[in-house]
C-alpha cells in the first residue's frame, strides 16, 4: 500500500512539472516567431498608509522581470493603471514557530475610492508566485474597471518548496495556521484602508482553492463568497500522499458525509460558492468539482444529510465551451458549477504565456467577479458566524 501511494504522489508531481515545462517550451517558440513588444508603464496611485501590522516594503507598477508578449490582449494584465505594493504581514505565530511573516501583493485601482471598496483575496496554486498569478488571471484589470482592491497572499518556499498551501493538513501547525494568517492579513488591510467588511471575497486555484475551502469552512464570517478553480474536495485528505489521491480520484467517501463530520451545518451561516473545473484536467480530476458542489450545497442548506435537494431550483446552461449549472434559492444564485470543455489544469480564459493559465474557455476572472458582485456578508451574519466558529472550537 505505501508503494502505491508513493506512485500516486510521484505521478502527480510529474504531471505538474510536465505542464510547466510544456508552457515554457510553447512560450519560447512563440517568442522566436514574433517580434517582442514592451508593456507601457503608468504612474502609481496613492496608497493609503497601512496599519502597524501591515508593513510596506516596495511599490511598483511593472514586474521585476522583463515584460513578455502574450497571445491574450491586453498583455501583462496585472500592471494596468493602479498601484501594486509588495509587502509582508506579521500574522499571529503558529504553534511551534516564533514568527509568521506572510508575504503579499496588494493592488489598488487608479482613480477609484478605496474606502468602502470590495476586496478580493486571490490564492495562487503550487509552483506559482503572486506576480505570475496576477499576470495570468488579469484580475487587476477588472479591479480597475469595477473599483475593487485585490490582495495576493504568497506561500513561502520555507513553508513548502513548491509554494503549495497545506490545504490537506487542517491543523493549527499547517493549513489552519495558514488560513488564520490570511484572515489576519485581511482584517489588517480592512482596518488600514477602510475596505467594505461585508464585501470581502476569496478565490483560489488548485492548492489555493483548497486553502480557500478551509477559509470558507472555518472563517465564514470574514467572507461574502468563495470561488474554487480546479480545486480538490475537502475533508478526506490529511497528508501529502492522501491529498494526491483525492486530486487524482476524488474523495472516496460521500462528500456530504465529509461535511457533516467536520462542520455543524445547522449553525453554519452559509457560503455562496462558484466552482470552475477543466474537463481535461489531468492533475485534479473533474470529479472533484462535482463533489465540491455537493459539499457547498450542504453547507448552504440546499441538500440534506443524504444529499437530496430540499429547497431551491436548478438551472443548467450549455454553451460551446462551458456548461453552467446554477443552484438558486428564493431567486438568488447560491452555488454555481462551471465545467469547461478541453481545459486542463489551468486558469480558464487566462494569459497562456504564463504557466497554469490558458486562453481556452470563458474568462474565469470575469465569471468570478460577476458572481461575487451580488454577494454580501451582512453584519448580523458575521456575528452569527463568529458564534458558530466558537461553537466549532468548543466541539473540537
Amino acid at each position: 500500500m505505501p508503494k502505491s501511494f508513493s506512485k500516486i504522489w510521484l505521478g502527480g508531481l510529474k504531471r505538474l512539472f510536465a505542464i510547466q515545462t510544456e508552457h515554457a517550451r510553447s512560450t519560447l517558440k512563440r517568442a522566436a516567431k514574433r517580434p517582442s513588444t514592451r508593456a507601457a508603464t503608468r504612474p502609481a496611485a496613492t496608497v493609503a498608509k497601512p496599519s502597524a501590522k501591515v508593513r510596506k516594503t516596495t511599490t511598483r507598477d511593472t514586474p521585476q522581470r522583463g515584460a513578455r508578449e502574450s497571445r491574450v490582449r491586453p498583455r501583462a494584465a496585472a500592471w494596468a493603471s493602479g498601484s501594486w505594493t509588495r509587502s509582508f504581514h506579521s500574522a499571529p505565530a503558529a504553534p511551534g514557530s516564533l514568527v509568521n511573516h506572510l508575504q503579499y501583493g496588494l493592488y489598488l485601482p487608479a482613480g477609484k475610492p478605496v474606502k468602502h471598496a470590495p476586496l478580493v483575496v486571490m490564492l495562487h496554486g503550487c509552483q506559482q508566485s503572486i506576480d505570475e498569478f496576477a499576470e495570468g488571471t488579469r484580475m487587476n484589470l477588472l479591479a480597475d474597471r469595477y473599483g475593487f482592491a485585490v490582495v495576493y497572499p504568497e506561500q513561502s518556499k520555507h513553508a513548502h518548496a513548491h509554494r503549495c498551501w497545506h490545504w490537506y493538513d487542517d491543523t493549527e501547525r499547517a493549513g489552519r495556521a495558514e488560513a488564520r494568517a490570511v484572515v489576519s492579513l485581511v482584517d489588517a488591510l480592512v482596518d488600514a484602508h477602510g475596505f467594505d467588511r461585508e464585501r470581502v471575497y476569496v478565490a483560489g486555484l488548485s492548492a489555493g482553492a483548497g486553502l480557500a475551502s478551509l477559509l470558507a469552512l472555518h472563517f465564514p464570517e470574514h467572507f461574502a463568497a468563495v470561488a474554487l478553480h480546479s480545486g480538490p474536495a475537502f475533508g478526506e485528505a490529511h497528508s501529502g500522499i492522501t491529498a494526491m489521491d483525492v486530486m487524482r480520484r476524488g474523495a472516496r467517501q460521500e462528500p456530504v458525509a465529509l461535511v457533516d463530520a467536520i462542520a455543524d451545518v445547522t449553525a453554519y451561516p452559509g457560503m455562496p460558492a462558484i466552482i470552475l473545473q477543466g474537463e481535461a484536467d489531468r492533475v485534479v480530476a473533474p470529479v472533484n468539482a462535482q463533489q465540491l458542489t455537493e459539499q457547498f450545497l450542504r453547507l448552504n442548506g440546499i441538500v440534506d444529510a443524504q444529499g437530496l435537494r430540499r429547497v431551491g431550483d436548478v438551472k443548467e446552461d450549455h454553451k460551446a465551451t462551458v456548461t453552467t449549472r446554477d443552484y438558486t434559492r428564493g431567486g438568488r444564485r447560491v452555488v454555481r458549477l462551471c465545467r469547461v470543455q478541453g481545459l486542463g489544469h489551468a486558469w480558464s480564459g487566462g494569459d497562456d504565456a504564463i504557466p497554469f493559465h490558458s486562453s481556452k474557455g470563458p474568462d474565469a476572472s470575469s465569471l468570478l467577479w460577476d458572481f461575487f458582485r451580488y454577494q454580501r456578508r451582512a453584519e448580523s451574519t458575521r456575528t452569527a458566524g463568529r458564534g458558530s466558529e466558537s461553537a466549532r472550537q468548543r466541539a473540537s
